[in-house]
């Protein structure tokens, strides 16, 4: 027999289909830029660079997204998320593809620095659009978004790593996935929430609305500044999984392909489990919130990234390594999601408000690890430059507190 609750959390038709034009928009953010990452070393023999010269090139990146990250409130305020996150989309598949065919170290970075801006505003786009989502389920759901976009990423570090078996041209391998990705995304746009933004909880003719609580304001200043130290945790948490994704996108293949001597075709494959790890640990990662909380999941992930990556570090073998990089893949799979979403729940801030601040400072983490870990690389080892991974997982541990030990959407 169904009860009240059950009317209210029994998803319709448009809400099922707006979750999976949502999921697709992850997976095909996660698969444009992963069709690149592998070509990273091909890029960098091809142009000539020094570690630390890379290092600062892949650094246009998240430099983009820091200077265009703030633009994506206004822009989803203006145009609607799933507009937004449909153009972001395009383009990010336009510059991604520009990057792989630049000629000169100059374009390679310009066509990232593109890339980047694009991607941050696609991401808090998305990720306000999920969130919307999320609400109408009235349930938590946001990892498993973020399992697609890992979905997406092995996806598309497979297809680089076939292109590249096969010998297919960086520019060809590169327009293909950006046209395929891109038309996704387009049909995607078609089974998005209708109405606006604002209103997480819009009438839905298809069920009977129900209204979302209101977040509380702040008391007084002491409130306040509980929730600016609360939010600068929750960044902390996101700049430390940035931190670790991004070594692993940037440095995976190169320190498996140079420093341990593994084949081309081996050494995608660090990355590759870093991805599809995290896309585990995302698929799974609704349940173990909603059982043990935010808090406990998040300490158990910084636990596995410093374990696991420290060993692969100190006992530096192939295959150890691709499962040191598989371990912090899952240990960091729910801590993006989770920091996004809390400071998205904050009370006393505007809708969108802690979710575009927060997804923009994490962007620091993107930003601060190509360049910190080639710059170590070149005084010491690219070995030494990695232990920016147990650094991170020990970073989590201590600012953990600032996640609830519950469920987020439970009522």
């Amino acid at each position: 027999m169904l009860t009240d609750d059950d009317l209210t959390t029994r998803p319709t038709t448009t809400e099922r289909r707006a979750r999976a034009a949502v999921a697709a928009l992850f997976l095909t953010n996660g698969a444009l830029f992963a069709n690149l990452v592998p070509r990273y070393p091909q890029i960098k023999d091809d142009l000539g660079l020094g570690n630390a010269v890379y290092g600062l090139a892949v650094a246009a990146f998240p430099a983009g997204a820091l200077l265009a990250g703030l633009a994506a409130g206004v822009l989803v305020r203006r145009f609607g998320s799933a507009r937004v996150a449909v153009a972001g989309t395009v383009l990010t598949a336009t510059t991604v593809m520009l990057a792989g065919a630049s000629p000169s170290l100059g374009l390679f970075a310009l066509a990232l620095l593109a890339a980047g801006g694009s991607d941050a505003i696609t991401d808090v786009a998305q990720n306000a659009h999920g969130l919307r989502v999320q609400r109408r389920y009235r349930r938590s759901i946001i990892n498993s978004f973020h399992a697609l976009w890992s979905a997406g990423a092995v996806l598309g570090g497979v297809m680089a790593a076939g292109a590249i078996a096969a010998g297919v041209p960086r520019g060809v391998h590169l327009a293909v996935s950006g046209v395929v990705f891109a038309a996704v995304a387009l049909v995607a746009y078609r089974f998005c929430l209708p109405g606006a933004d604002a209103d997480g909880a819009a009438h839905d003719p298809d069920q009977p609305s129900a209204a979302v609580p209101a977040q509380p304001a702040p008391a007084a200043g002491v409130a306040r500044g509980r929730v600016v130290l609360m939010l600068a945790g929750l960044v902390v948490i996101g700049i430390a999984a940035c931190l670790v994704e991004d070594a692993g996108t940037s440095w995976a293949t190169l320190y498996l392909s140079t420093s341990l001597g593994a084949p081309a075709a081996i050494a995608t494959t660090g990355y590759i489990a870093l991805a599809a790890a995290q896309f585990v640990g995302r698929a799974v990662g609704d349940r173990f919130v909603d059982r043990f909380g935010q808090r406990t999941v998040a300490r158990a992930g910084g636990l596995l990234i410093a374990g696991g990556m420290g060993a692969a570090v100190a006992f530096p073998t192939v295959p150890g390594t691709i499962l040191g990089f598989a371990a912090a893949g899952f240990g960091v799979a729910t801590l993006g999601p989770a920091a996004m979403q809390a400071a998205d729940e904050l009370p006393g801030l505007k809708p969108g408000t802690g979710l575009t601040i927060a997804s923009w400072l994490m962007r620091i983490g993107f930003l601060a690890s190509p360049p910190l870990v080639g710059l170590v690389a070149d005084a010491t080892s690219l070995r030494v430059g990695l232990l920016v991974f147990p650094a991170a997982g020990v970073v989590v541990l201590l600012t953990s507190a600032c996640l609830q030990n519950r469920a987020v959407l439970r009522h």
